[in-house]
């Protein structure tokens, strides 16, 4: 592509490559007249400006000279002194004169230009080189075989190589060894080389061809293969560029024929050996391979010839090319448009009409406006390889996962060109944070296995801390059997230790009073009074006192016996006799209980009386917004012993975010122990990240494995699928993930990912999911299968049926009417669904078949299953609570807690009006502090009905619970789950894939492949849930549709190769759900060849 061009017949010269900025000297031609014959004479330096989009160079200096030149050298002589600051250009003349000129000088426009001058040659002064070893030496070529070696340090006494050479003829060209300093060639007209040893002073070889016909204009040393030079031809009949190696200097090595007419000048580029460039009378500028003779390249040129060439030597792509047309043009070789050039030329020829007024109008005209054809841009395509200067010798890049990816070129040898070099790219695998892989492999472990007690308990005892040691204490209290006991304990209240401390202090009790009554007795003796019946009871009369009133016994005694307990308990606190008050208000019922108790805790005043009024009236709401917050501890194992399951959560995040609110740095650490009983999994990670520092990707480890684990605890206690991810926790996840992918974890950081790519930040998951979709086809052999199948939080069995996916039913629990008398309550609609902890979602919601259920005590086995009941990996049942807030009848949800909700259970009583005793439960079932207490049959909602919960015969049901009813129990109406069907267009789908998974299945023999099979026929259930709703989008059902059209006919590397495009111009969301299952079947059936 053009750059620039110089409207000039000169010969030129450029710049050394440590001047800059970049300049071309040019100099007036000799024996070339332009069409006004001017003999003005000059030297002129333009400036190369690659930023200035124009293609004319700014002229920077020009000095009028008196001779014209065969030949310009710019050296850098002086340039390191800073007595030349940009060096010494050297000129030969028509007049056999050599003149030194300061180019500095020029530039800046004085007229003392010239360091030195000489006019020892004979003729016209044609050749010019300077040594690239020694700058300060210069040859020279002339007529008559005439060389000469210039000192600049001593211009005046210049020295010959060695004797002229036979026959006498002109030199058109010399040039330096690029190799051995001391090394020059000279080449003649007739087609004869000559090599000179300056130490010898000598000539050593002579090069010629035996044709006699090679007319030889241009010479150039290979610039690293010092045995190695090239040699031009410009006559026609022999246009070519001939190859010699001096080892072998009988015949040329190599021989380059593509020029039509003869050459007129070469130049091998310093930066790249493998470039080699001529210029002919053909008007061609062609750019070889010297190596394999290739054409890498043809310069678009004009029609004139071109008759001297030169590479930039500090811009190694640049070129220039002298031709005969008077232009001088700069090029580069790496290719472009050439736009700027044909604009160029139409706004000359638009320029050049002016402003005339052709037709004497008297008007002048405007521009001339020349038509813009709609020709397609000229495009210049660049080399066939790419230059040595941007080939990078080494080279190295990360990848996705971890992966570095180097190579190394390995230099060639220059002796043997020919010869092919291997390239080899490395790829390796980075891993810079070992002990971030060794914990979160031991997160997995624990996940497959399950083992989360053990887990819970090896970070108790590799705890830095006492915080850090409390927090996996509350973590690892989740899958006790008795949770909220073990958060008891924890906060420092052991009800064994309790109960110690009153034994002994009933013992004490009873010494003394002991004590008391034998000194009683003895005193008794001693009176020796007879003995007196007692006499009967009497009920006192009212007594008037002397005012005129009547007492306050009498006024109570009046009120009994008129049955007004109301106006009794008055009485009673007026006269401050709060015991007697609350006995008569037991009596009187649950509204006059409830008010005497607000009057009595409203009248007395001590250090606990709150807390006995918030145990009384239930109201720890004010309790928690008014504590101490010092006091935390006593606050919150006030909730654990007394709250309901309902508002369990909602207290614990209440304490939570006062202690986050507050400004003590200690207390709001604390905060994360109240999240952890809430099972608050989003305020957990807000809380943890506020509070904790450290190294990233270990303090990123601490905080992921506290989220999953407390995820599982809360799915394992309220029985539920896998909860809704908040924002905060799916950025962490999604920073996890990325991490692990850094690392080269892939299919283990694919489990970390939230099912919703738009929770996503800052990662490729179509790159991360291809690349860790290899997992499930070669699992790790370190880590168990499961860790590529499924997320950390999840269970398989919630997993594989998912609501209204074809799962196990799940039953509703049933509701009992509390009285025989009353008539059965109707058939409740579907139930309201119940309250859950924040940033949690049941998926057992839908209804289910009637069928009746027992209770499941606390730390009793499940009942084993009948043969019709459905598989044991299916869930089949809802967490069991002793507390319930709905009235009876009232066919209100179950009641789900949080974490640390209690799971002890109230027997009910028998219904009223019918004889017998109930039941108790065996009291080793029942845990010790749920019968004591208000956990015991003093709880205040033992009289509540009670939902059952795991399915046996109704015959077992009723004898189990009630010995003498003959009342049918009542149940909730059964409801049938009906699916849409799949439609007709896509239910080939359905029967390809599992007709070909029933194949698989059939053949296989080994059984971690049958288990991969079973769970991907599982799996696809998901897909043909989308076939029913017909949520997919038609490019994905058509891909799927081309899948079964290659299943049947046996193509399966074609069908993967569906499947790849299909996942790659997807929606991740859309199809992460069966897409992977669906390779895995595919990749299996090609390997057994089903």
């Amino acid at each position: 592509m053009k750059l620039k061009e110089i409207n000039r017949t000169a010969i030129q010269s450029w710049s050394p490559a440590q001047h800059h900025p970049i300049y071309l000297a040019t100099g007036t031609s000799a024996q070339q007249l332009d069409a006004s014959f001017s003999t003005y004479a000059s030297l002129e330096f333009f400036e190369l400006d690659l930023a200035e989009p124009s293609l004319d160079m700014k002229s920077c200096g020009s000095f009028t000279s008196t001779h014209r030149y065969h030949k310009l050298v710019w050296g850098p002589y002086g340039m390191d002194a800073q007595g030349h600051p940009s060096g010494v250009l050297i000129a030969g003349g028509e007049n056999g004169n050599v003149i030194l000129y300061d180019p500095a000088k020029i530039i800046a426009g004085e007229s003392d230009v010239i360091i030195a001058e000489s006019d020892r040659h004979m003729g016209p002064v044609r050749a010019l080189d300077v040594n690239p070893f020694q700058t300060n030496l210069v040859a020279s070529g002339g007529n008559e075989s005439e060389i000469y070696i210039w000192d600049m340090n001593s211009f005046g006494s210049p020295m010959t190589p060695g004797p002229k050479t036979q026959p006498l003829e002109d030199i058109s060209c010399v040039a330096w060894n690029r190799q051995v300093q001391h090394i020059l060639a000279s080449a003649s007209p007739s087609g004869r080389a000559s090599v000179w040893d300056l130490r010898k002073n000598d000539l050593i070889i002579k090069v010629s061809d035996h044709s006699n016909r090679m007319h030889c204009s241009g010479l150039a040393w290979n610039p690293e293969v010092a045995t190695q030079l090239v040699l031009a031809s410009e006559d026609d009949r022999m246009p070519i560029i001939q190859m010699w190696d001096l080892r072998f200097a009988t015949s040329p090595l190599k021989i380059f024929e593509h020029h039509t007419r003869g050459v007129l000048g070469i130049a091998w580029s310093l930066a790249d050996p493998e470039l080699l460039l001529s210029c002919g009378k053909d008007s061609r500028i062609l750019c070889w391979n010297p190596n394999t003779g290739e054409v890498l390249y043809e310069l678009p040129t004009s029609s004139q010839w071109c008759f001297d060439i030169q590479w930039c030597p500090r811009n190694p792509a640049v070129l220039s090319v002298a031709g005969f047309d008077g232009h001088i043009d700069i090029y580069s070789i790496m290719g472009g448009s050439n736009q700027a050039q044909s604009q160029r030329h139409a706004d000359q020829i638009s320029n050049s009409f002016g402003n005339m007024d052709p037709f004497g109008t008297g008007q002048t005209l405007p521009p001339l406006q020349l038509p813009q054809a709609p020709a397609p841009s000229a495009t210049v395509n660049p080399l066939k390889k790419p230059p040595k200067w941007i080939c990078r010798p080494v080279g190295a890049s990360f990848a996705f996962g971890g992966k570095l990816v180097s190579l190394e070129n390995t230099k060639p040898n220059p002796q043997q060109p020919q010869q092919p070099t291997s390239h080899v790219v490395h790829i390796s695998q980075v891993v810079t944070e070992t002990a971030f892989l060794k914990r979160s492999d031991q997160l997995q472990a624990a996940l497959s296995s399950g083992s989360f007690v053990d887990f819970c308990q090896e970070k108790i005892d590799v705890a830095e801390n006492e915080f850090e040691k409390t927090v996996w204490s509350f973590l690892k209290a989740n899958f006790e059997s008795d949770i909220r006991s073990k958060y008891l304990e924890l906060l420092g209240y052991n009800k064994e230790e309790l109960a110690l401390k009153k034994c002994k202090r009933k013992a004490s009790c009873d010494v003394s009073l002991a004590f008391q009554e034998t000194t009683a007795a003895a005193a008794i003796e001693e009176e020796s009074s007879p003995v007196e019946t007692p006499a009967p009871a009497e009920i006192p009369p009212p007594v008037s006192t002397p005012a005129g009133g009547v007492n306050v016994d009498g006024l109570i005694t009046q009120a009994l016996l008129t049955g007004d307990f109301e106006g009794a308990v008055e009485l009673c606190l007026h006269d401050n006799r709060m015991a007697d008050s609350i006995i008569l208000a037991i009596a009187g019922g649950a509204e006059l209980l409830e008010k005497t108790q607000k009057k009595y805790f409203t009248k007395t005043h001590s250090k606990i009386t709150k807390l006995i009024s918030a145990v009384v009236m239930k109201d720890w709401h004010d309790i928690l917004k008014t504590c101490d917050l010092q006091n935390w501890k006593e606050a919150l194992a006030a909730v654990m012993t007394y709250a309901q399951p309902e508002e369990f959560s909602s207290l614990c995040d209440l304490l939570g975010d006062r202690l986050e609110a507050s400004e003590d740095a200690q207390l709001q650490s604390q905060a994360c122990l109240c999240y952890i009983c809430a099972g608050n999994v989003e305020k957990l990670v807000s809380c943890w990240t506020r509070a904790q520092g450290g190294q990233y990707p270990l303090s990123l480890q601490d905080l992921v494995e506290k989220v999953v684990v407390l995820r599982r605890a809360v799915e394992q206690t309220q029985r539920s699928g896998p909860a809704a991810i908040g924002i905060l926790l799916a950025e962490k996840m999604s920073q996890y993930a990325g991490l692990l992918a850094s690392q080269g974890s892939l299919s283990t950081a694919i489990t970390y990912l939230p099912d919703n790519t738009n929770q996503v930040c800052n990662l490729n998951v179509p790159v991360l999911w291809t690349c860790a979709s290899h997992s499930l086809l070669a699992p790790d052999p370190e880590i168990p299968a499961e860790r590529t199948k499924h997320k950390p939080w999840e269970r398989e069995d919630t997993k594989l049926y998912p609501p209204g996916a074809g799962g196990a039913p799940i039953y509703q629990p049933l509701q009992y009417s509390s009285s025989a008398a009353a008539p059965p309550p109707p058939p409740p609609a579907e139930p309201s669904s119940p309250p859950h902890p924040p940033g949690f979602i049941s998926q057992y919601t839908q209804p289910a078949p009637s069928q009746l259920v027992p209770p499941l005590y606390p730390g009793q086995p499940p009942i084993s299953q009948t043969p019709s009941s459905p598989p044991a990996s299916h869930p089949l049942f809802f967490p069991v609570s002793s507390s319930f807030s709905a009235p009876p009848g009232s066919g209100a949800s179950f009641q789900h807690g949080g974490p640390g909700s209690p799971v002890s259970y109230m027997p009910p009583p028998p219904p009223s009006g019918v004889s017998g005793t109930q039941l108790d439960p065996d009291p080793g079932l029942i845990p010790a502090s749920q019968t004591t207490g208000l956990h015991g049959s003093d709880h205040p909602l033992c009289h509540c009905p009670h939902k059952l919960t795991q399915p046996v015969p109704q015959q077992k049901l009723q004898i189990s619970l009630f010995t003498h009813t003959n009342r049918p129990l009542q149940s909730i109406p059964a409801e049938k789950i009906m699916k849409k069907p799949i439609p007709d267009e896509h239910l080939v789908l359905k029967t390809t894939f599992e007709g070909l998974i029933q194949k698989c299945l059939a053949v296989a023999t080994d059984p971690q492949t049958k288990r991969k099979l079973d769970d991907a026929n599982k799996r696809l259930e998901a897909l043909y849930d989308k076939l029913r709703e017909q949520t997919l989008s038609p490019a994905i059902v058509g891909g799927l549709h081309n899948i079964a059209r290659s299943i049947e006919a046996r193509s399966y590397t074609e069908g993967l190769n569906i499947h790849t495009h299909i996942v790659s111009n997807s929606n991740f969301s859309e199809t992460s759900a069966f897409m992977p299952v669906l390779k895995v079947v595919l990749t299996q059936a090609n390997k057994l060849g089903v």
